[in-house]
């Protein structure tokens, strides 16, 4: 998906060089080319018609690999019980959940969730000088992959947030008011990580915050 936005992007920059302008979605890119490439009246010169379609090529296969992935994923999500399990908390989908209990297992391998999430890298630095404690930023360690893919989940919730009033959203409104967005999203992967925890090596079932 990376390399498939960083060829889009390229693509639209040099489209520009030919005062042709795209939308930024991938889609309406993927639409949008081959109509630029048959359009006979525009700045296009033979040369550079050859290169787009050859770039429009590499784009489409791209977006095959992605999809055949997608229905991978989709697949282990559908054959495991604990993966299901784990996505019923907000902030974790299929990609998410396949990811987390490819790497803990059975949770076991963590005597809690405050472990777990500290090997993820989401659990807070702590530095004590003269008997106080002080929380630093959060230590960045583990899986820099698996701590990106919580985190952007985390996001979707906190923008959800304001416009719910369960206790969960009320405390994760309270956090971005206090916090800023960007901490209160990490505080809810940390919570995810913690609680993913708890479902995986205790088998419990996670019930909504009424």
């Amino acid at each position: 998906m990376s390399s498939r936005t960083q060829l889009a992007n390229q693509i639209r920059g040099l489209l520009t060089e030919y005062g042709i302008v795209l939308p930024q979605h991938i889609s309406q890119l993927r639409r949008g080319l081959p109509l630029v490439l048959e359009d006979a009246t525009n700045e296009l010169t033979t040369f550079s018609r050859r290169l787009f379609a050859s770039l429009y090529d590499e784009l489409l296969s791209l977006e095959e690999k992605i999809q055949a992935i997608d229905e991978q994923i989709w697949a282990v999500y559908q054959a495991s019980e604990p993966c299901q399990r784990i996505a019923a908390v907000e902030g974790i989908g299929p990609l998410i959940a396949t990811a987390l209990v490819a790497a803990m297992s059975d949770g076991k391998t963590f005597r809690n969730g405050r472990q777990f999430a500290a090997w993820l890298g989401l659990a807070p630095g702590q530095h004590s000088s003269g008997g106080k404690a002080r929380l630093l930023g959060i230590s960045k360690r583990g899986d820099p992959y698996l701590r990106t893919l919580l985190i952007h989940g985390a996001r979707s919730v906190v923008y959800r947030a304001s416009r719910k009033t369960d206790r969960r959203s009320l405390w994760i409104a309270d956090k971005q008011r206090r916090l800023g967005t960007s901490k209160a999203c990490v505080a809810v992967a940390n919570k995810n990580a913690r609680i993913v925890w708890s479902l995986i090596a205790r088998g419990q079932v996670y019930r909504r915050a009424a």
